[in-house]
C-alpha cells in the first residue's frame, strides 16, 4: 500500500515507515502531522484510485521526527578584469518526518 502526496510544492511517494526529507513544517520533533492532499492511492490488492486532482477521503499521517538545514550551496558571480565578484551561500531548512500510516 502507498500514496503519492503533495506538500511543499513537490510530490512524495510515500508507505507506511517511510522516512522523508520534506520542506520545513511547523512542530517541534514528536508530534503529529497529516496530509491532506493525496494525489494516488494504491492498495495492495492491485486497485489504484487517481485523483482529479486531489482524493477525498484519504489521508497520511505522519510524526515529525527532527528539524535540520542542509549542505551549502555557494553562489559565485564573477565578471572578468573588473575586480568584481560576489559570493554568496545558502543552506535551505528542511525537516524529516517518519510515515505512520494511510488512512483510507
Amino acid at each position: 500500500m502507498f500514496a503519492v502526496i503533495k506538500t511543499g510544492g513537490k510530490q512524495y511517494r510515500v508507505a507506511a515507515n517511510d522516512t522523508i526529507t520534506i520542506a520545513t513544517l511547523p512542530g517541534e520533533a514528536g508530534e503529529a502531522v497529516t496530509f491532506g492532499e493525496v494525489l494516488l492511492y494504491a492498495d495492495g490488492a492491485g486497485a489504484t484510485q487517481v485523483g482529479a486532482p486531489t482524493l477525498s477521503g484519504i489521508s497520511v499521517t505522519g510524526e515529525i521526527v527532527s528539524h535540520g538545514r542542509g549542505k551549502k550551496v555557494i553562489a559565485f558571480k564573477k565578471r572578468r578584469r573588473q575586480n568584481s565578484r560576489r559570493k554568496r551561500g545558502h543552506r535551505q531548512a528542511h525537516t524529516v518526518v517518519r510515515i505512520t500510516g494511510i488512512s483510507a
